[in-house]
């Protein structure tokens, strides 16, 4: 099973920001949404484009390039992207903001 790590506080992101961390090697994109954390892989799985430099809109990233959105909850996503975006499990203790990739 995949380690948490610490990547933010809650203080560092209010409800309707995002921001980019990284879990190890991967470039990762934090949300608050309504109160609520959620982390996805911020590349696009069209065109390995950094999604966190998009539009937040309700609980879906837009892709910068070409428009494709991916659910920050769920990772699923419209074209032309072709596959989810994966998951990060997100654990708030206290103040802080820890994540782990979703066990396969």
């Amino acid at each position: 099973m995949s380690e948490f790590i610490k990547v933010a506080k809650t203080s560092d992101l209010q409800p309707g920001e995002k921001m980019r961390v990284d879990y190890d090697d991967d470039e990762v994109g934090l949300f608050n949404i309504n109160g609520e954390f959620y982390a996805i892989s911020d590349i696009c799985t069209h065109d390995d484009g950094p999604l966190i430099d998009g539009e937040l809109d309700g609980e879906c990233i837009i892709c910068p390039r070409h428009g494709a959105r991916f659910s920050v909850k769920t990772g699923a996503q419209t074209m032309p992207a072709f596959s989810p975006a994966p998951v990060y499990r997100v654990k708030i203790e206290g103040d802080d903001i820890f994540i782990a990739p979703q066990d396969e």
